[in-house]
């Protein structure tokens, strides 16, 4: 498929509950578009329908691609879902094939917090980085890493998948996400957070316990990929305030300290860079492959 030398793209965020469009011309967000999805819905096919309608919203004749975030398993390759966190319905969907179909359009997809990573360094803070790990930390943790500028190419779509790495006697999604919250004191991270501003002192330990676990899985990823910097998302880093201190103390205890110069954890502050980071996912794959796009504005 030839490519357009200029236009706009469309960036999708698709949740358990709801999808968010929006349309990106030049650097700027110019639209966004919110539709529920049919809960628990067992036909694949409702869900796409929400997705084409929401796209037909924002779709015009400046559109030259569309990227799209997936809270699951990606065959980034295929364009092909094949488990998607909360829409049960959605164990294989060929959702590249349904849309370039629909929109004639490239398609891309991948997980979510890929998305976030390649957000972060195509509108974010990091747009001068080019080695860094994403990190979303919300109801799970995800993970993306970004090389030479570009989205790690892998085998299957498994790299930053740092949450599924074994830590103490689970997983490290379960210490550094909002289950540890809940599964370990019962208590959401929202309540937390709050008890925590008015100085709760149960709340400021459990935070403090959180920093310590979340500061021994970025040394592990200091280990694995030796980013420059990592940059957290998620509904948990709105609270970064109350764990910053344990977690640098943690990581502090890197075996290599030289490795540690110029090093740095930062929280992301761009609003809606979900859909700034899917259609960031047009940019990433067509310059990966020599094509040369510019984004302009109409």
């Amino acid at each position: 498929m030839v490519l357009a030398e200029k236009g706009a793209l469309i960036g999708i965020d698709l949740g358990g509950t709801k999808v968010a469009v929006g349309r990106i011309v030049g650097s700027e967000l110019e639209d966004v578009v919110q539709k529920f999805i049919p809960a628990r819905s067992k036909n694949p096919q409702d869900i796409i329908d929400v997705i084409i309608e929401a796209i037909n919203n924002l779709f015009n004749n400046n559109i030259i691609g569309i990227g799209i975030g997936i809270p699951g398993l990606v065959d980034r390759k295929k364009g092909i879902v094949n488990d998607v966190q909360n829409i049960p319905s959605w164990e294989e969907v060929h959702l590249k094939d349904i849309l370039e179909t629909y929109f004639q359009v490239p398609v891309f997809l991948d997980n979510d917090a890929n998305c976030f990573a390649l957000g972060e360094s195509r509108f974010g803070q990091l747009t001068d980085e080019d080695d860094f790990v994403g990190l979303t930390l919300g109801t799970g943790m995800g993970g993306g890493i970004i090389k030479d500028g570009f989205l790690m190419s892998d085998a299957f779509g498994g790299s930053g998948e740092f949450g599924n790495i074994p830590y103490l006697d689970s997983i490290y999604e379960d210490y550094c996400s909002g289950k540890f919250f809940a599964d370990k004191y019962g208590i959401k991270g929202e309540e937390l957070t709050n008890a925590a501003k008015n100085g709760d002192p149960f709340a400021l330990k459990v935070f403090s316990e959180f920093g310590h676990h979340l500061g021994n899985a970025i040394k592990t990823i200091k280990m694995a990929v030796d980013p420059q910097k990592v940059i957290i998302g998620g509904s948990v880093a709105q609270a970064s305030e109350f764990f910053t201190t344990s977690m640098w103390k943690t990581i502090l205890e890197f075996p290599f300290p030289k490795a540690l110069h110029g090093f740095d954890v930062i929280f992301s502050n761009v609003k809606n860079i979900a859909v700034l980071g899917a259609a960031s996912l047009y940019l990433d794959r067509t310059e990966q492959h020599n094509t040369h796009v510019t984004i302009i504005d109409d």
